[in-house]
């Protein structure tokens, strides 16, 4: 385990937390349930015990209380929590835990091996030389897993949402009976679709412009100059001569990651990008992008007005 990269470890952060959310309803950890009209938490209901208003006792005040204690309080906490974390380290929940992001990049992966991009709207072929000396040969025969996986993906999160409005058992009781309603299969079929289009087409593209819990997060980000952010090595720049563009190549956010910080809006601090330049200059001590934080990482928030931008090896061709 010393040995265990931090890709390694984003790897298992990223499987717990994809089991979580697969397995939060039927245990009951967190969902909120329709036919009750309240949240269950840790196997308890979650309401804002105004039952007895309802029937007359109690007063305004005393619902009042409850509503913010119950209600407001939980949830005000925990947004400062996440956006304090976001504040302070970035996107880290994208890059390490969100379900979304995982099946982002397993799809990108096996779409680089079908058609040689990780996306279909890139314009050229990334190199066949990985960071790591392999390579890897464009095969259309991954067409088939790729679309499998787009479309399991998809029909996987439409049935796991619904469990979180509905009593879990019974979607999964009906789905392996082929019993469900009409209701029940029609939010299925209409999410599975729009799953599809999103894990085919759009991705990163809306993990960029789309999601809210990822802009948030990029906001608070970026108001804090001294953030952690990837920091690149300027003065050791000859060493990217013989890199194929490398860290640009594996960002799964189609990022640059030797821009300036308002460039890396979007930067899920994945660090695939560290780790590619560590594999191509033979050791991680040698990278020249490391983590950076505190007074180093306001210089890429605000660089002086004299300080050209960094591109040093020349656009990838296809052939390479």
């Amino acid at each position: 385990m010393a040995h265990f990269s931090a890709q390694g470890w984003r790897s298992l952060t990223q499987t717990a937390f994809f089991i979580l959310f697969l397995a939060a309803p039927p245990l009951d950890l967190f969902r909120y349930d329709l036919t009750q009209g309240h949240f269950i938490l840790l196997g308890h209901a979650w309401t804002l015990h105004l039952d007895s208003l309802q029937h007359g006792q109690g007063d305004a005040v005393e619902a009042a209380l409850r509503v913010f204690f119950l209600g407001l309080l939980p949830v005000i906490a925990l947004a400062a929590g996440f956006l304090l974390l976001a504040w302070r380290w970035g996107r880290l929940y994208c890059g390490w835990l969100c379900p979304h992001f995982s099946v982002v990049e397993i799809i990108n992966r096996l779409m680089l091996r079908a058609t040689g991009k990780p996306s279909l709207w890139l314009r050229r072929p990334l190199p066949e030389r990985q960071p790591d000396g392999r390579r890897i040969r464009v095969d259309a025969r991954y067409w088939l897993p790729t679309l499998l996986a787009v479309a399991g993906f998809a029909c996987l999160w439409a049935v796991v949402l619904l469990t979180y409005l509905l009593p879990p058992f019974e979607i999964y009781h009906n789905l392996l009976h082929a019993s469900l309603t009409r209701n029940q299969a029609l939010f299925i079929g209409v999410g599975t679709a729009l799953f599809s289009i999103d894990f085919l087409l759009a991705r990163h593209l809306f993990c960029r412009f789309g999601c809210a819990v990822g802009l948030f997060q990029s906001l608070a980000w970026m108001s804090n100059r001294r953030a952690m952010v990837v920091g690149f090595e300027r003065e050791r720049a000859s060493a990217c001569k013989r890199c194929n563009n490398a860290c640009d190549n594996v960002c799964p956010m189609r990022l640059q990651p030797r821009s300036l910080k308002r460039k890396m809006f979007t930067c899920t601090q994945c660090g695939q990008c560290i780790h590619a330049c560590s594999q191509v200059q033979g050791d991680a001590k040698r990278s020249l992008l490391h983590w950076i934080s505190g007074e180093a990482a306001t210089q890429l928030s605000a660089p002086p007005m004299d300080v050209p931008p960094v591109r040093m090896s020349a656009p990838h061709k296809p052939s390479e």
